[in-house]
């Protein structure tokens, strides 16, 4: 293994890489590819990030005060810190277990269980038959860490449970998000009610100066000041947005949305050449989509849980909404499926034989090979960001944080950070953005299905289609640009990582932090 160091700004990042010509070909495969190859892959990779993470900062004679885990793919540095306290201090791993407890916190990433990595007991002994015996364990106290339930031979082994295990403190990453967790793990804690096990949370936020359009950061350094990228954590800050005069603000949001078409455009067409379409199609692209129609953005990964389809539920009704002569709708779609996830690709399939249906071919867009740039001109350019996942199956999700720091609208399932987002007025409707459905609190996925999509259309065809096309006689839709401008100024002071990272720093790090040791953070995650 080799340790490549990259210089972002005041932070250094250091990259594992396997890639070097004295390895097996196999083996040089491991850190070039995030998905792909089997459960050996896999358990090779998180032996890599987290036994190797550790012997890399030992290497390079770091100390980390404190081992923040993200997820539970880096599982494994637990025992390299442990193996290197006992080979230290000739302590057995009981007497040290505690102390490695103290440098390391957790942080969890999903409710779904099919997302927490484990691993079968014969594939632990392939990998760590050699290591057990240098923590002074036997197989069936090193198999234990990792095991929910103990005494059974042929439970796997979980990388999350040996991380919670093993640290001082954990958390989700939103408030319902920790109430999951809690009741998912539970089982860990058998003395204790689901309250009170030891799981937190912090809710995740976004990075506001690389999110947010240079044209609207212009605009907030004119009224809101020309610091406000360093007080974005600042509620009163954020209450002089209303100070912005509905055209200069509208006047913006509106060429953000002309380059975000004019990118799906580009892209759109390249694809369609790429696969050979029809000429009459490909030359298509080139007025595919209208500026002045409110705009809908839905963009992630399309696992089945997100349900990208949602839309398609009712076909008639979606063309009605979509095709409308006098006040259409417009989405685009991006993203991609796990390349194991078949339910997700015949999700993307579906969505790409809509893009073609004659009524909404100009209405309807897929952007291929989704990455961060099309990201960014998603979050800045559309209307509306849609989000629709199985409740309560989003840990967080922060697609929907971004568009707010650029004046866009959510509509989403009270799900993840939206539930703590979300405000209503007296009338009980929404004042920031749009909640969709309600949770049936049942396991007939083909019910909540309905009372969601259900939701969704009346949605767009009551509240939100008519908001926006109640314009002046200049074309400004003065309610609409009111919940724009209440979206930024409700959420951009929570949901961004300076609140996050002062809430982790008080709630994670600085608890349990050794005073005399190197002030730093060691954060290792796939």
């Amino acid at each position: 293994m080799q340790i490549w160091l990259a210089q972002v700004g005041r932070v250094k990042l250091y990259l594992l890489d396997t890639d070097r010509h004295d390895n097996d070909p196999i083996d040089r495969w491991l850190t070039g590819h995030l998905y792909g190859g089997n459960q050996d892959t896999r358990i090779a990779q998180e032996v890599v990030l987290g036994i190797g993470g550790v012997k890399a900062l030992t290497a390079l004679g770091i100390k980390p005060s404190v081992y923040h885990m993200n997820e539970g793919h880096a599982a494994f540095c637990t025992l390299e810190i442990a193996r290197e306290e006992i080979q230290k201090t000739g302590k057995s791993f009981y007497d040290i277990e505690q102390t490695v407890r103290n440098s390391c916190v957790f942080t969890t990433h999903t409710p779904v269980p099919a997302g927490h990595d484990v691993f079968s007991p014969d594939l632990m002994d392939s990998y760590f038959a050699n290591y057990w015996p240098q923590l002074g364990l036997s197989r069936e106290q090193f198999l234990a860490l990792g095991a929910r339930r103990l005494g059974d031979p042929w439970e796997p082994f979980g990388m999350t449970v040996l991380a919670l295990r093993l640290s001082r403190a954990a958390n989700g990453v939103s408030e319902l998000h920790g109430e999951v967790s809690r009741k998912m793990w539970q089982i860990l804690y058998p003395d204790r009610p689901e309250n009170k096990v030891p799981i937190s949370h912090i809710t995740n936020g976004v990075h506001a100066r690389t999110w947010t359009a240079p044209l609207l950061g212009d605009l907030y350094s004119e009224y809101l000041g020309e610091d406000w990228s360093s007080r974005v954590a600042d509620p009163e800050m954020w209450a002089k947005v209303d100070e912005i005069p509905d055209a200069e603000l509208w006047w913006r949001h509106q060429v953000l949305k002309e380059r975000l078409i004019a990118h799906t455009r580009s892209k759109v067409k390249v694809a369609r050449q790429n696969r050979g379409e029809d000429h009459d199609f490909i030359q298509a692209a080139e007025n595919l989509l209208d500026p002045k129609v409110l705009t809908i953005g839905f963009a992630r990964r399309f696992s089945p849980y997100k349900r990208g389809n949602l839309l398609l539920r009712d076909a008639e009704r979606a063309l009605r909404i979509f095709g409308n002569e006098q006040r259409p709708v417009q989405i685009i779609f991006a993203g991609k499926a796990h390349p194991a996830d078949e339910e997700g690709k015949r999700i993307i399939q579906r969505l790409m034989d809509w893009c073609k249906h004659p009524a909404i071919r100009y209405r309807v867009a897929f952007i291929e090979d989704y990455d961060i740039y099309t990201g960014q001109k998603l979050v800045q350019g559309v209307d509306v960001w849609l989000n629709n996942p199985r409740r309560p199956l989003e840990a967080s999700g922060t697609s929907g944080q971004k568009v707010c720091f650029n004046g866009g609208i959510n509509c989403s399932v009270l799900d993840g950070w939206w539930c703590e987002g979300y405000k209503v007025g007296a009338d009980g409707k929404g004042l920031n953005g749009w909640a969709i459905g309600e949770d049936a609190n049942t396991s007939d996925q083909e019910l909540q299905d309905r009372i969601d999509s259900e939701s969704l259309y009346k949605l767009l065809e009551e509240e939100i289609v008519p908001l926006y096309y109640d314009q002046d006689e200049n074309g400004i839709p003065h309610g609409w640009i009111e919940m724009m401008k209440a979206s930024i100024k409700t959420n951009s002071p929570l949901f961004n990582t300076d609140r996050m990272l002062v809430d982790y720093v008080a709630q994670m790090y600085a608890p349990g932090a050794k005073v005399d040791a190197a002030p730093i953070l060691a954060s290792v995650g796939v």
